[in-house]
Parts: C-alpha cells; structure tokens; sequence
C-alpha cells in the first residue's frame, strides 16, 4: 500500500512519525516534484496541485482539515484535476468539534454576562452593576448543522440557551429549533442576540453575514465567525457595528490570511480578532480517522466523498 504524503504548513517529521506507527504495513513517502510513481492514498493539505494530477491508481484522497474550499478552487482552476471516480475524503471532527463548542461556549458566556461590557467600564474606573442576566432572554442561531454546527449548538442549548439552528436541509438535535431552507433564514434570525457562523463556504453562503441578517437581529447583538472570511460582508459588518446594530464582532477568520495589518478590522474597537485557531487540526485524532477510512477502504468499504457540486 503507497500513501503519498503532500501537505503544505505542517511538522511533516512529526506527521510521517504518527502515519508509519498507525499503519506499519504502508509505504508513505513525501511528494516531491517530478514525483509521477502510482499510490494508492493522498494525504493533502495546501500542497501543490501538481502532487494530485495524473496520479495513477489511486483509491482516495485525504483532505487533511475541515475547510475544503483550498481544494475546490484548485479542482475548479485545474480542470480534470481528479477523477471523477476517485473519491476526496474530508477529515469529520479529528478534535475539531470540542475545540469549536469551547471557543463559541466562551462567547457566549462572556456575551451574555456581558463581561465584555464590564471590561469597558473597568478600563473607565466606572463602579455600576448591570441588571442580572437571564439566558432564556439571549436567543442564539447558528447557521450550520454539520460536524462542527451541531455540537456547538447542542452544548449552547445544554447551558440553557434557546437555541436554533440553520441548514440547506432540517437538521435538529435535543433543546435546538431547526430552521431549513434559503426561505426560512430571516425567521431563523429575527431577534437573535447572538449568532455563530459555521457554515460551509459556498457560492450560496457567500456574504450571508450582512446587512440583510444584521436587521432582523435584536438591537445591540453579537456575532461570531468562525467558518470562512467569505461569508462576511466587510463594509456591512462595520456599518452595523457602527450604527450600535451590532454591539461586537468577533472573527476568527478572514477573506485574506493573515490579515493585513492595515486592514480596518484590527482598529475596530467594536472587533475582536484571534488568528483562525477556534479548531487546529490535532494529530493524533487526524492520523487514527485516516488509517481507519484506509482500512475501511482496503476491506472494500464504500467511502463517502465530497459532494463537489454541492461544494462540502
């Protein structure tokens, strides 16, 4: 069994250490270019695109993260870049999930609490006790029920949130409304005081977090991205937050990465900003889903790919 190793940004030492222990029967060797040998896996991640053109052989690729529009656009660049009938297997949680419920469990406490507001007044010097909080008054959506969406508003709603949830397709889950369809998105957001974006990146998706959504939410609101940076609008999201239609932004997640430092967005005072680290692919859980899947492959199992129409 050959497994190609092509992934860009990484500890590949350590990464190649963790493969060959999971699967000691496998050959895996980095990609290097001119490299045109047959394998049987790709293991991808920010590579060159040239490590997955006429390969030869093979029976799946990996894409070693959650986010896959890095690999759609370069399928959609490089036309017949894959096979058709060589499925791309994307990494489903690998630890991400727990990491994305605590970043969003943090906002939304620190939110509702207004701790936020808090920290303002104690910069000031100012003394002054807000009113007690209630979380049954602090509704909050998230658009997404995938992998990552789901967990994130189950633990919300467990904390004792009321909580909806927005997908292509209904997609509920104990103590969470599901909001379905293009049609039902304005319902699913109308007096939210929080939303949490964790969306996949498509065509459909892209600028959903503007204007349009920011009016029907509660006056002095918050939002969190955590999915992509193409699903803000810049210019709207500043807008709201200038207007008090927004009371912050937090982003995790940008058009352009790193963010240049002269965008607006670092001035901001009503933004916050951490440098896309609510979920880091962790090793040890990616190396164990992968060498499980090949398994399942190399039994003969059917393994489900991405849906490149769709885009996720």
């Amino acid at each position: 069994m050959e497994i190609l190793f092509a992934m860009n940004g990484v500890n590949s030492s350590l990464w190649l250490d963790a493969l060959r222990k999971a699967m000691p029967v496998a050959k895996i060797r980095t990609w290097l270019p001119g490299d045109r040998a047959p394998a049987d896996y790709v293991l991808f991640w920010k590579g060159d695109p040239v490590a997955l053109s006429a390969r030869t052989g093979l029976k799946a690729i990996f894409n070693m993260g959650a986010g896959v529009d890095a690999l759609m656009r370069l399928v959609s660049e490089h036309p017949g870049l894959i096979d058709d009938r060589v499925p791309v297997i994307r990494l489903e949680d690998a630890g991400m999930a727990r990491q994305m419920v605590e970043y969003a469990l943090y906002w939304a406490l620190r939110f509702a609490r207004r701790f936020d507001i808090y920290e303002a007044q104690a910069r000031e010097r100012v003394w002054q006790p807000l009113d007690a909080c209630s979380f049954d008054a602090f509704p909050i959506g998230v658009l997404g029920a995938g992998k990552l969406g789901l967990p994130v508003a189950t633990a919300l709603a467990g904390l004792g949130f009321p909580v909806r949830v927005y997908s292509r397709s209904e997609k509920g889950a104990p103590g969470v409304t599901p909001y379905a369809g293009p049609e039902r998105l304005m319902a699913f957001a109308t007096g939210a005081r929080l939303i949490v974006n964790l969306l996949p990146n498509t065509p459909e998706t892209e600028g959903i977090l503007g204007k349009r959504l920011f009016d029907v939410m509660a006056d002095g609101s918050y939002m969190v991205n955590l999915a992509r940076g193409s699903h803000v609008n810049d210019k709207e999201l500043i807008a709201a937050l200038d207007s008090g239609k927004l009371a912050r932004a937090v982003l995790d997640v940008f058009r352009a990465e790193p963010l240049d430092a002269a965008h607006p967005f670092w001035s901001h005072p009503g933004i916050d900003i951490t440098p896309h680290i609510s979920a880091r692919t962790l090793l040890a859980e990616s190396v164990a889903q992968v060498a499980e899947k090949i398994a399942r492959c190399e039994r003969g199992e059917t393994l489900a790919g991405l849906d490149f129409r769709r885009g996720y």
